[in-house]
């Protein structure tokens, strides 16, 4: 930046010499964030595009979120799961309620999650289904990110996510994402699970083709499997529904959830689904020290009732037809090759001649606008749901700039 930027540079540096380098971040540093907008150290304000990988789908600091969370840490934090708490009940009947679904199992990470759902789908399947032990297979699809535990970077196929993590785990098929005919091919009778985004966010916001995600749950149904639906990112209003699954009206047997979840204040996650399916489970089993506690079910429950309004889904609807329709006319200029993605979500490729998505990035954080790249000319459009439309309009501005400015 051509600013002076004595703060960040030395809070970087010290950052660089004191922290493991499995992040590449913008060169900037924030100290305060309302809404949509952050402010770096400097006092210079940024326009937030990425919503903290839609964890953010509220914005920062949400007046109800916020005053959701005072309230509880002046009552009780933590329990642990060996003691009941006053909010538990409450978190777990309306989260299922909004989801259509029976039982919730919390936890804290999308990770954690989708490892919940993995374990629960092979326990469901050794004790419902009567697969033989130790040979239950679950069905992924190529492009997917669900997280980056070892267990899960094991059915990536994403080259730097995986390579050096080895040995992997064993037990999943990867078929190509969006084809129905290679999903149709790998479900078989020791198969517990299809374990699909609805929308891949990281691969650079994938969308399948129509009728693939209800193919999924007919053959899924079909063949005795379940259909486990991560929509950490998708889910919880970003495409303008509660969940992405809903535009091609599918119910999973399971839904894995996060980020958004817990409002941006803390990390909440859950898995939900019938009774039927989470009782596989018994005490002992299956656990978690902070899934559940008293603060993360306050802040949750707060989610899901501002949720439950619809506000925040028709406002990304209405705002992603106006994202999207901006795109499309940005694309007709040959700037940009192709977009994809629903709602207030939106993966950019660029034209390669212009450059990296990680250039581009660069050159929209000089004049005020934060997103993030992936893969390569890609880059990723998804702002809070409270984004002002003007101020929206104002950051494609920048962006038809940068790209005219070649």
């Amino acid at each position: 930046m051509s600013q002076q930027r004595p703060l960040t540079d030395t809070l970087i540096a010290t950052a660089d010499s004191h922290s493991a380098h499995n992040y590449h971040p913008l060169p900037v540093v924030i100290a305060e964030a309302e809404g949509a907008w952050m402010t770096d150290v400097e006092g210079r304000r940024y326009l937030d595009l990425l919503a903290g990988y839609s964890a953010l789908n509220f914005g920062h600091r949400h007046p109800r979120l916020v005053a959701a969370a005072k309230a509880q840490l002046d009552r009780v934090t933590l329990t642990s799961r060996a003691f009941h708490h006053d909010r538990f009940a409450a978190f777990c009947t309306e989260l299922a309620e909004l989801c259509g679904m029976e039982a919730v199992l919390p936890m804290n990470t999308g990770a954690e999650a989708v490892e919940t759902a993995v374990k629960t789908a092979r326990l469901w399947g050794y004790r419902v289904k009567g697969v033989p032990a130790d040979e239950a297979r679950i069905v992924v699809a190529a492009g997917n990110f669900h997280g980056r535990t070892t267990t899960i970077v094991s059915f990536s196929t994403d080259p730097e996510a995986r390579e050096g993590f080895g040995p992997y785990t064993p037990g999943f098929d990867i078929v190509p994402y969006g084809d129905r005919a290679a999903l149709e091919a790998a479900v078989d009778d020791r198969t517990v699970a299809v374990l699909l985004e609805p929308i891949q966010g990281e691969a650079g916001v994938l969308v399948p083709p129509p009728g693939y995600l209800a193919a999924a749950r007919e053959i899924t149904a079909r063949r005795g499997a379940l259909l486990i639906a991560d929509e950490v990112q998708s889910g919880l209003g970003r495409t303008g529904r509660t969940f992405a699954c809903e535009h091609e009206g599918v119910v999973p047997d399971m839904y894995v959830l996060g980020k958004a979840l817990g409002g941006g204040i803390l990390p909440v996650s859950a898995v939900v689904s019938s009774r039927a399916v989470l009782e596989v489970f018994t005490p002992g089993s299956h656990g978690s020290t902070f899934g559940g506690n008293p603060l993360a079910c306050a802040v949750a429950l707060e989610v899901v009732a501002m949720l439950r309004t619809g506000e925040y889904q028709q406002r990304s609807a209405e705002l992603g037809a106006y994202l999207h329709g901006e795109l499309a006319e940005l694309a007709a200029t040959g700037a940009v090759r192709e977009v994809r993605g629903r709602g207030l979500w939106a993966g950019v490729d660029v034209d390669p001649a212009f450059g990296s998505g990680r250039r581009l990035s660069a050159l929209l954080m000089e004049r005020g606008v934060l997103v993030k790249d992936t893969h390569g000319s890609t880059i990723r459009i998804a702002p809070p749901l409270v984004i002002a439309k003007e101020d929206l309009a104002w950051a494609l501005q920048q962006l038809r700039e940068v790209l005219a400015a070649g």
